[in-house]
């Protein structure tokens, strides 16, 4: 009798141990530039996971979810500038706006389907950037330069990078195991249930709408938080940030992942911005490469990296022993 080896398990165990250690291999090699660099990749990892709750187990194909990444940052950023630096306040400001877009965002669009659904998500999102384009006293399309970070009272230096990059780290995991809390509650089978036949689960009595809608509040809120943590890497928020190009940038980590698996928008979006750093280094034209890109693992790799893990795995329990 062999050990069977779980493929994608292994990989999500040798890539969470990876994000643990890398500060101490910072530190070692004195390469600060790795650090700062998966800083960023963590941010945005979870404001992938977050798309990843509504778009891979509610089938939202939102088009707008950078919108809570700009709101998440500008409630930091807007009072910063007001002279309210504690993050005890600015946080859960940003969190509470986050939702609150979510829920009037949702309440909206739900109430349609397919590319109506996305176009409305995308409206909602471009209305917020150009609300942040026409702030004038918060920098307008210049942006709004962060000068002092999130202040938790002595509990945590964020101007430290290790202990930021950690913080960042704990938010990742931590949002990763809400949502596998509740993609595996009653509530997420209910949600999941409806992606797949939503009249079979209308008609045994549960409103569509409504877990729709209580999922849909609860992604934009992780990426709220993922807007604030982006605000106090950066020092700066932008209405850039909002444009839609960057929610697209959201959903092609999603998909190179692999949408509907709990790890794979994380996997996705080390692959996707370390490929962006490495062509960025011999071309401007980096995403003209990145695209036929995506298109081959849409054609043939179907459940991203993920699933050509899972197919591996299969590949290896099949064989002939």
């Amino acid at each position: 009798m062999k050990l069977q080896i779980n493929t994608s398990n292994v990989v999500v165990a040798l890539v969470a141990a990876g994000l643990v250690v890398l500060p101490l291999y910072s530190q070692l090699t004195g390469n600060i530039f790795i650090l700062t660099l998966f800083t960023r990749i963590i941010i945005f990892a979870l404001a992938a996971a977050s798309l990843n709750l509504i778009m891979g187990y509610g089938g939202m194909m939102s088009f707008g979810h950078a919108a809570y990444l700009g709101i998440g940052g500008y409630a930091v950023g807007i009072l910063a500038h007001e002279g309210i630096g504690s993050g005890f306040i600015q946080w859960p400001v940003a969190l509470a706006v986050s939702a609150l877009y979510a829920l009037v965002i949702g309440a909206l669009s739900l109430r349609t389907r397919g590319v109506y659904f996305i176009m409305i998500t995308l409206a909602f999102a471009q209305m917020a950037y150009y609300i942040a384009s026409g702030m004038s006293r918060y920098g307008g399309d210049d942006g709004l330069t962060i000068y002092k970070r999130s202040s938790f009272g002595g509990l945590i230096d964020l101007s430290n990078r290790v202990q930021f990059y950690y913080l960042c780290l704990g938010c990742l995991f931590g949002g990763i195991y809400l949502i596998w809390r509740i993609i595996n509650s009653r509530f997420g089978l209910v949600v999941q249930g409806i992606r797949s036949n939503e009249q079979r689960m209308q008609a045994i009595g549960y409103h569509a709408n409504r877990y729709r809608l209580v999922c849909f509040v609860i992604s934009g809120t992780i990426c709220g938080l993922a807007g604030a943590l982006l605000a106090n890497n950066t020092d700066f928020i932008s209405p850039a940030g909002m444009y839609w190009t960057r929610s697209g940038e959201l959903m092609v980590m999603v998909v190179f992942g692999g949408m509907g698996s709990l790890f794979g928008p994380v996997i996705g979006t080390i692959f996707f911005l370390l490929l962006e750093e490495l062509l960025s280094q011999f071309t401007e034209y980096w995403a003209l490469i990145m695209g036929p890109l995506l298109l081959l693992i849409v054609l043939f790799a179907r459940g991203g990296i993920m699933g050509l893990l899972g197919r591996f795995n299969r590949g290896l329990s099949l064989a002939p022993r």
